[in-house]
Protein backbone atom coordinates (compact mmCIF):
# COMPACT_ATOMS: atom_id res chain seq x y z
CA UNK A 1 0.00 0.00 0.00
CA UNK A 2 1.39 3.38 -0.98
CA UNK A 3 1.70 6.34 1.35
CA UNK A 4 -1.12 8.08 -0.53
CA UNK A 5 -3.51 5.14 -0.30
CA UNK A 6 -2.74 4.78 3.39
CA UNK A 7 -3.71 8.41 3.91
CA UNK A 8 -6.95 7.95 2.02
CA UNK A 9 -7.99 4.86 3.94
CA UNK A 10 -7.33 6.44 7.34
CA UNK A 11 -10.77 7.04 8.95
CA UNK A 12 -11.47 10.44 10.46
CA UNK A 13 -11.22 10.53 14.25
CA UNK A 14 -14.25 11.54 16.30
CA UNK A 15 -15.57 10.96 19.78
CA UNK A 16 -16.38 7.35 20.61
CA UNK A 17 -19.91 6.94 22.01
CA UNK A 18 -20.47 4.99 25.22
CA UNK A 19 -22.00 1.51 25.16
CA UNK A 20 -25.35 2.89 26.40
CA UNK A 21 -25.42 5.42 23.57
CA UNK A 22 -24.59 2.73 21.01
CA UNK A 23 -27.57 0.71 22.23
CA UNK A 24 -29.85 3.61 21.33
CA UNK A 25 -28.19 4.46 18.03
CA UNK A 26 -30.20 1.90 16.11
CA UNK A 27 -33.56 3.03 17.55
CA UNK A 28 -35.58 5.38 15.36
CA UNK A 29 -37.20 6.99 18.41
CA UNK A 30 -33.76 8.06 19.68
CA UNK A 31 -33.47 10.51 16.78
CA UNK A 32 -36.51 12.57 17.72
CA UNK A 33 -36.57 16.16 18.93
CA UNK A 34 -39.14 18.94 19.23
CA UNK A 35 -38.82 22.02 17.05
CA UNK A 36 -40.93 25.17 17.48
CA UNK A 37 -42.73 25.64 14.15
CA UNK A 38 -41.61 29.25 13.89
CA UNK A 39 -38.00 28.06 13.49
CA UNK A 40 -38.76 26.32 10.18
CA UNK A 41 -37.25 28.73 7.66
CA UNK A 42 -39.71 29.77 4.95
CA UNK A 43 -37.26 31.90 2.97
CA UNK A 44 -33.49 31.83 2.47
CA UNK A 45 -31.06 34.26 4.04
CA UNK A 46 -30.28 37.29 1.88
CA UNK A 47 -27.47 37.51 1.00
CA UNK A 48 -26.88 33.77 1.03
CA UNK A 49 -23.72 33.90 3.15
CA UNK A 50 -25.46 35.88 5.93
CA UNK A 51 -26.93 32.63 7.27
CA UNK A 52 -25.81 31.72 10.77
CA UNK A 53 -23.24 28.97 11.27
CA UNK A 54 -23.00 26.77 14.36
CA UNK A 55 -19.38 25.63 14.54
CA UNK A 56 -18.27 22.47 16.33
CA UNK A 57 -14.55 23.19 16.68
CA UNK A 58 -11.82 20.59 16.64
CA UNK A 59 -10.19 21.82 19.86
CA UNK A 60 -13.25 21.61 22.12
CA UNK A 61 -16.08 19.35 21.06
CA UNK A 62 -18.44 20.62 23.77
CA UNK A 63 -18.21 24.36 23.15
CA UNK A 64 -19.88 25.30 19.86
CA UNK A 65 -19.21 28.70 18.35
CA UNK A 66 -21.88 30.97 16.92
CA UNK A 67 -20.63 32.44 13.65
CA UNK A 68 -21.94 33.62 10.27
CA UNK A 69 -21.47 31.56 7.12
CA UNK A 70 -19.27 34.20 5.49
CA UNK A 71 -16.76 33.54 8.32
CA UNK A 72 -15.97 30.16 6.72
CA UNK A 73 -12.55 31.19 5.30
CA UNK A 74 -11.38 31.88 8.86
CA UNK A 75 -12.60 28.52 10.10
CA UNK A 76 -10.96 26.26 7.53
CA UNK A 77 -7.25 25.74 6.84
CA UNK A 78 -5.12 26.24 3.74
CA UNK A 79 -4.88 22.86 2.07
CA UNK A 80 -8.43 21.82 3.00
CA UNK A 81 -10.61 20.57 0.16
CA UNK A 82 -14.28 21.54 -0.03
CA UNK A 83 -16.28 19.00 -2.00
CA UNK A 84 -19.63 20.22 -3.34
CA UNK A 85 -22.62 18.67 -5.12
CA UNK A 86 -23.22 20.36 -8.49
CA UNK A 87 -26.60 18.80 -9.22
CA UNK A 88 -29.35 21.12 -10.43
CA UNK A 89 -32.97 20.95 -9.29
CA UNK A 90 -35.37 20.34 -12.15
CA UNK A 91 -38.93 21.74 -12.40
CA UNK A 92 -40.19 18.39 -11.12
CA UNK A 93 -43.64 19.42 -9.88
CA UNK A 94 -46.32 19.16 -12.55
CA UNK A 95 -50.06 19.83 -12.45
CA UNK A 96 -52.33 17.74 -14.65
CA UNK A 97 -55.78 16.26 -14.88
CA UNK A 98 -57.26 12.81 -14.88
CA UNK A 99 -59.18 11.77 -17.97
CA UNK A 100 -62.30 12.43 -15.87
CA UNK A 101 -61.17 16.01 -15.29
CA UNK A 102 -59.96 15.82 -11.68
CA UNK A 103 -56.78 17.66 -10.71
CA UNK A 104 -53.57 15.66 -10.25
CA UNK A 105 -50.20 16.71 -8.82
CA UNK A 106 -47.04 14.95 -10.00
CA UNK A 107 -43.57 14.95 -8.44
CA UNK A 108 -41.00 13.48 -10.80
CA UNK A 109 -38.37 11.39 -9.02
CA UNK A 110 -36.10 9.75 -11.57
CA UNK A 111 -35.98 8.95 -15.26
CA UNK A 112 -35.90 5.18 -15.79
CA UNK A 113 -35.92 5.04 -19.59
CA UNK A 114 -36.26 7.77 -22.24
CA UNK A 115 -39.26 9.88 -21.15
CA UNK A 116 -40.38 7.23 -18.65
CA UNK A 117 -40.19 8.59 -15.10
CA UNK A 118 -40.81 7.25 -11.64
CA UNK A 119 -43.12 9.83 -10.06
CA UNK A 120 -45.25 10.36 -6.99
CA UNK A 121 -48.87 10.98 -7.95
CA UNK A 122 -51.33 12.79 -5.68
CA UNK A 123 -53.98 11.57 -5.24
CA UNK A 124 -52.50 8.29 -6.39
CA UNK A 125 -54.47 5.28 -5.20
CA UNK A 126 -56.86 5.34 -8.19
CA UNK A 127 -54.09 5.55 -10.79
CA UNK A 128 -53.83 1.99 -11.99
CA UNK A 129 -51.75 0.72 -14.90
CA UNK A 130 -53.09 2.20 -18.12
CA UNK A 131 -54.53 5.37 -16.58
CA UNK A 132 -53.78 8.61 -18.40
CA UNK A 133 -52.79 12.03 -17.06
CA UNK A 134 -53.23 15.09 -19.27
CA UNK A 135 -50.92 18.09 -18.98
CA UNK A 136 -51.03 21.41 -20.79
CA UNK A 137 -49.24 20.17 -23.89
CA UNK A 138 -48.76 16.40 -23.48
CA UNK A 139 -50.06 13.21 -21.95
CA UNK A 140 -48.57 10.48 -19.76
CA UNK A 141 -49.65 6.89 -19.20
CA UNK A 142 -49.19 4.85 -16.02
CA UNK A 143 -47.02 1.88 -17.04
CA UNK A 144 -46.41 0.25 -13.65
CA UNK A 145 -46.50 0.81 -9.90
CA UNK A 146 -43.39 0.71 -7.69
CA UNK A 147 -44.17 -0.91 -4.32
CA UNK A 148 -41.19 0.63 -2.48
CA UNK A 149 -42.32 4.24 -2.94
CA UNK A 150 -45.94 3.83 -4.02
CA UNK A 151 -44.91 5.81 -7.09
CA UNK A 152 -45.97 5.32 -10.68
CA UNK A 153 -43.85 4.78 -13.74
CA UNK A 154 -45.17 7.38 -16.17
CA UNK A 155 -44.47 7.22 -19.89
CA UNK A 156 -44.65 10.74 -21.31
CA UNK A 157 -45.76 10.92 -24.94
CA UNK A 158 -43.50 13.32 -26.79
CA UNK A 159 -42.34 13.62 -30.40
CA UNK A 160 -39.37 11.44 -31.29
CA UNK A 161 -36.12 13.02 -30.20
CA UNK A 162 -37.76 15.37 -27.67
CA UNK A 163 -36.81 14.88 -24.01
CA UNK A 164 -39.15 15.67 -21.14
CA UNK A 165 -36.29 17.57 -19.50
CA UNK A 166 -36.27 19.97 -22.44
CA UNK A 167 -39.91 20.99 -21.89
CA UNK A 168 -40.09 20.96 -18.09
CA UNK A 169 -39.37 24.68 -17.86
CA UNK A 170 -42.66 25.35 -19.64
CA UNK A 171 -44.90 22.84 -17.83
CA UNK A 172 -43.29 22.33 -14.42
CA UNK A 173 -42.06 24.24 -11.40
CA UNK A 174 -39.21 23.74 -8.96
CA UNK A 175 -40.64 21.84 -5.98
CA UNK A 176 -40.13 23.11 -2.44
CA UNK A 177 -40.35 20.72 0.53
CA UNK A 178 -43.81 20.38 2.11
CA UNK A 179 -42.75 22.12 5.34
CA UNK A 180 -42.11 25.32 3.34
CA UNK A 181 -45.66 26.64 3.16
CA UNK A 182 -45.40 30.42 2.84
CA UNK A 183 -42.25 31.15 0.87
CA UNK A 184 -41.69 34.07 -1.47
CA UNK A 185 -38.37 32.67 -2.70
CA UNK A 186 -37.55 32.65 -6.40
CA UNK A 187 -36.72 29.34 -8.06
CA UNK A 188 -33.04 30.29 -8.41
CA UNK A 189 -32.82 30.77 -4.64
CA UNK A 190 -33.42 27.04 -4.32
CA UNK A 191 -30.38 26.32 -6.52
CA UNK A 192 -26.73 26.45 -5.53
CA UNK A 193 -24.71 29.01 -7.46
CA UNK A 194 -22.65 26.15 -8.92
CA UNK A 195 -25.63 23.97 -9.94
CA UNK A 196 -24.76 22.48 -13.30
CA UNK A 197 -26.21 19.02 -14.02
CA UNK A 198 -30.06 18.81 -14.06
CA UNK A 199 -31.59 15.84 -12.31
CA UNK A 200 -32.36 16.59 -8.64
CA UNK A 201 -35.86 17.00 -7.24
CA UNK A 202 -34.56 18.70 -4.09
CA UNK A 203 -31.60 21.00 -3.54
CA UNK A 204 -28.38 19.98 -1.77
CA UNK A 205 -29.20 22.66 0.75
CA UNK A 206 -25.85 22.98 2.55
CA UNK A 207 -24.53 24.55 -0.64
CA UNK A 208 -27.21 27.24 -0.80
CA UNK A 209 -25.13 29.48 1.51
CA UNK A 210 -22.22 30.02 -0.89
CA UNK A 211 -21.81 33.19 -2.93
CA UNK A 212 -19.33 33.81 -5.78
CA UNK A 213 -17.33 36.16 -3.57
CA UNK A 214 -17.15 33.62 -0.76
CA UNK A 215 -15.93 30.87 -3.09
CA UNK A 216 -13.31 33.24 -4.48
CA UNK A 217 -12.12 34.20 -1.00
CA UNK A 218 -11.85 30.55 0.01
CA UNK A 219 -9.82 29.80 -3.11
CA UNK A 220 -7.50 32.76 -2.49
CA UNK A 221 -6.74 31.39 0.98
CA UNK A 222 -5.68 28.01 -0.38
CA UNK A 223 -8.94 26.21 0.40
CA UNK A 224 -9.57 24.21 -2.73
CA UNK A 225 -12.82 23.08 -4.32
CA UNK A 226 -13.96 19.89 -6.01
CA UNK A 227 -17.29 18.59 -7.23
CA UNK A 228 -19.40 15.46 -7.28
CA UNK A 229 -22.92 14.96 -8.58
CA UNK A 230 -25.72 13.28 -6.65
CA UNK A 231 -29.19 13.80 -8.05
CA UNK A 232 -31.18 14.24 -4.86
CA UNK A 233 -34.27 12.06 -4.97
CA UNK A 234 -36.50 9.93 -2.83
CA UNK A 235 -33.51 8.17 -1.24
CA UNK A 236 -32.51 11.38 0.54
CA UNK A 237 -35.90 12.55 1.77
CA UNK A 238 -37.84 9.30 2.16
CA UNK A 239 -38.72 8.90 5.87
CA UNK A 240 -37.33 6.09 7.97
CA UNK A 241 -40.35 4.01 8.99
CA UNK A 242 -38.78 1.12 10.94
CA UNK A 243 -37.82 1.31 14.61
CA UNK A 244 -34.67 -0.74 14.00
CA UNK A 245 -32.87 1.65 11.65
CA UNK A 246 -30.45 -1.06 10.54
CA UNK A 247 -33.32 -2.58 8.53
CA UNK A 248 -34.07 0.65 6.62
CA UNK A 249 -33.42 0.37 2.89
CA UNK A 250 -32.31 3.48 1.03
CA UNK A 251 -33.78 4.10 -2.42
CA UNK A 252 -30.99 4.31 -4.98
CA UNK A 253 -29.81 7.69 -6.23
CA UNK A 254 -27.53 8.43 -9.17
CA UNK A 255 -24.05 9.76 -8.43
CA UNK A 256 -20.89 10.65 -10.26
CA UNK A 257 -17.50 11.10 -8.62
CA UNK A 258 -15.18 12.18 -11.45
CA UNK A 259 -11.51 11.31 -11.85
CA UNK A 260 -10.48 14.91 -11.20
CA UNK A 261 -12.15 14.86 -7.78
CA UNK A 262 -10.57 11.52 -6.87
CA UNK A 263 -7.16 12.95 -7.73
CA UNK A 264 -7.79 16.10 -5.69
CA UNK A 265 -8.72 13.92 -2.71
CA UNK A 266 -5.53 11.89 -3.09
CA UNK A 267 -3.38 14.99 -3.26
CA UNK A 268 -5.14 16.64 -0.31
CA UNK A 269 -4.78 13.58 1.91
CA UNK A 270 -1.15 13.08 0.94
CA UNK A 271 -0.38 16.69 1.89
CA UNK A 272 -2.14 16.39 5.26
CA UNK A 273 -5.21 18.39 4.26
CA UNK A 274 -8.79 17.67 5.27
CA UNK A 275 -11.77 16.71 3.14
CA UNK A 276 -14.76 18.87 4.07
CA UNK A 277 -18.03 17.66 2.55
CA UNK A 278 -20.62 20.31 1.73
CA UNK A 279 -23.78 18.42 2.59
CA UNK A 280 -24.86 14.89 3.37
CA UNK A 281 -25.24 14.07 -0.33
CA UNK A 282 -21.53 14.66 -0.82
CA UNK A 283 -20.78 12.36 2.12
CA UNK A 284 -22.80 9.56 0.53
CA UNK A 285 -21.17 10.07 -2.86
CA UNK A 286 -17.61 10.14 -1.52
CA UNK A 287 -18.09 7.23 0.84
CA UNK A 288 -19.56 5.18 -2.01
CA UNK A 289 -16.45 5.88 -4.07
CA UNK A 290 -14.23 5.03 -1.07
CA UNK A 291 -14.70 1.31 -1.74
CA UNK A 292 -12.42 1.49 -4.77
CA UNK A 293 -11.05 5.06 -4.75
CA UNK A 294 -11.68 5.12 -8.47
CA UNK A 295 -13.96 7.39 -10.50
CA UNK A 296 -17.54 6.25 -10.02
CA UNK A 297 -20.69 6.72 -12.07
CA UNK A 298 -23.81 4.81 -11.12
CA UNK A 299 -26.31 4.41 -8.33
CA UNK A 300 -25.83 4.27 -4.59
CA UNK A 301 -28.06 3.02 -1.81
CA UNK A 302 -25.45 3.61 0.90
CA UNK A 303 -27.12 4.22 4.27
CA UNK A 304 -24.82 5.80 6.85
CA UNK A 305 -25.70 5.69 10.54
CA UNK A 306 -23.68 5.46 13.80
CA UNK A 307 -21.13 2.69 13.66
CA UNK A 308 -20.03 3.63 10.17
CA UNK A 309 -16.42 4.86 9.99
CA UNK A 310 -15.85 7.57 7.41
CA UNK A 311 -13.12 6.59 4.95
CA UNK A 312 -12.77 9.87 3.05
CA UNK A 313 -14.75 12.60 4.79
CA UNK A 314 -13.07 14.49 7.64
CA UNK A 315 -15.50 17.34 8.25
CA UNK A 316 -18.96 18.44 7.19
CA UNK A 317 -21.01 21.52 6.42
CA UNK A 318 -24.69 20.70 6.80
CA UNK A 319 -28.07 22.25 7.51
CA UNK A 320 -30.33 21.17 10.38
CA UNK A 321 -32.37 18.10 9.50
CA UNK A 322 -35.81 16.67 10.20
CA UNK A 323 -36.33 14.44 13.26
CA UNK A 324 -35.98 10.71 12.64
CA UNK A 325 -34.50 11.28 9.18
CA UNK A 326 -31.71 9.33 7.51
CA UNK A 327 -29.84 12.65 7.22
CA UNK A 328 -29.86 13.07 10.99
CA UNK A 329 -28.47 9.55 11.30
CA UNK A 330 -25.71 10.26 8.80
CA UNK A 331 -24.53 13.32 10.73
CA UNK A 332 -24.74 11.28 13.94
CA UNK A 333 -22.32 8.79 12.42
CA UNK A 334 -19.80 11.62 12.15
CA UNK A 335 -20.21 13.25 15.54
CA UNK A 336 -22.33 10.97 17.73
CA UNK A 337 -26.11 10.98 18.13
CA UNK A 338 -26.19 12.25 21.70
CA UNK A 339 -23.86 15.16 21.01
CA UNK A 340 -25.67 16.06 17.81
CA UNK A 341 -29.02 16.28 19.59
CA UNK A 342 -27.40 18.46 22.25
CA UNK A 343 -26.16 20.76 19.51
CA UNK A 344 -29.66 20.90 18.06
CA UNK A 345 -30.97 22.02 21.44
CA UNK A 346 -28.25 24.68 21.49
CA UNK A 347 -29.38 25.85 18.05
CA UNK A 348 -33.03 25.93 19.10
CA UNK A 349 -32.19 27.91 22.23
CA UNK A 350 -30.36 30.47 20.05
CA UNK A 351 -33.20 30.68 17.52
CA UNK A 352 -31.37 29.17 14.57
CA UNK A 353 -33.49 28.65 11.44
CA UNK A 354 -34.01 25.00 10.47
CA UNK A 355 -34.27 22.83 7.35
CA UNK A 356 -33.80 23.65 3.66
CA UNK A 357 -33.73 27.46 3.80
CA UNK A 358 -32.29 27.49 7.30
CA UNK A 359 -28.90 28.01 8.90
CA UNK A 360 -25.92 25.66 8.86
CA UNK A 361 -23.46 23.71 10.99
CA UNK A 362 -19.75 23.22 10.47
CA UNK A 363 -18.41 20.03 12.03
CA UNK A 364 -14.64 19.93 12.12
CA UNK A 365 -12.64 16.75 12.83
CA UNK A 366 -11.34 16.28 16.35
CA UNK A 367 -7.85 15.75 14.95
CA UNK A 368 -6.36 15.98 11.51
CA UNK A 369 -6.06 12.60 9.79
CA UNK A 370 -2.65 10.99 9.79
CA UNK A 371 -0.66 10.94 6.56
Amino acid sequence: MTETSQAISQPAKFMTPTSNEVNLDTNLSAYDYELPPELIAQNPAVPRDSARLLVVPSDNRNTPLHQVFRDLPNLLLPGDLLVMNNTRVIPARLSGRKSSGGLVEILLLEEQQPNCWLALVKPGKHFKVGAEIVFASLKATVMAIEPATGGRFLQFHLPEGVSLLSVLDTIGEVPLPPYITSSTALSEQYQTIYAQHPGAVAAPTAGLHFTPNLLQELQSQGINQAFVTLHVGVGTFRPVEVEDVTTHKMHQEWIEVPAETIEQIRQTKAAGGRIIAVGTTVVRALETAAKSMQPFSGKTDLFIYPGYNMQIVDGLITNFHLPKSSLLMLVSALIGRKQLLQLYQEAIAHQYRFYSFGDAMLILPATSPSC
